[in-house]
């Protein structure tokens, strides 16, 4: 069975962005040729799944064909359906029902690349399955919770712990169910 899987990077007291969705931070464990496991990552996924908020600071950022590709399926969670461009939908339905419609149909796994919204959404389904969360050495002080408040109490596993020269610390965590 597909699972759906978390890969996102946080700052040491938590935090995925500022308050203007600032993700700047993620620039001080930048260096050329690594990509902290991301490729092999990508290659096991073929639907991406993200927050409007998400989407549209990464179109703007790094354009459409980020997640556009024409590799993947895309669905982007909205409150306001759009056309579907490209390979892209603009989803305005209940998460859970679409994430069950996608766990019914063969393919590889499913990726949640955020936002914190549609996360704490998941979480409060039980519907994330792995959890790949990379530590970047900084304290932000205030910004956007990787976590938000009011989900229910899960159990993981962690299968391993990575550090990286940058200081960045990657853990990889499945969930345990009973």
């Amino acid at each position: 069975m597909r699972k759906i899987s978390i890969y996102i990077a946080m700052s040491l007291d938590g935090y995925i962005a500022t308050h203007n969705h600032d993700l700047s931070f993620l620039k001080l464990v930048e260096i050329e040729g690594e990509d902290y496991g991301y490729n092999k990552f990508i290659e096991q996924i073929d639907t991406i799944i993200l927050g409007r908020k998400t989407y549209d600071y990464v179109v703007n950022e790094m354009g459409s064909e980020h997640y556009d590709s024409g590799e993947r399926e895309v669905y982007v969670i909205t409150r306001t359906a759009r056309p579907k461009k490209g390979k892209t939908t603009f989803y305005a339905g209940h998460l859970k029902d679409l994430i069950n419609e996608l766990k019914s149909k063969p393919g590889k796994n499913i990726y949640c690349d955020g936002g914190a919204e549609i996360i704490c959404e998941l979480m409060q389904h039980d519907l994330i399955d792995e959890y790949i969360i990379s530590m970047v050495p900084i304290f932000l002080g205030n910004g956007i919770r990787l976590f938000k408040d009011n989900r229910p109490e899960q159990g993981v596993k962690l299968l391993r712990a990575n550090y990286f020269e940058t200081g960045l610390t990657q853990f990889h965590y499945m969930r345990e169910r009973e």
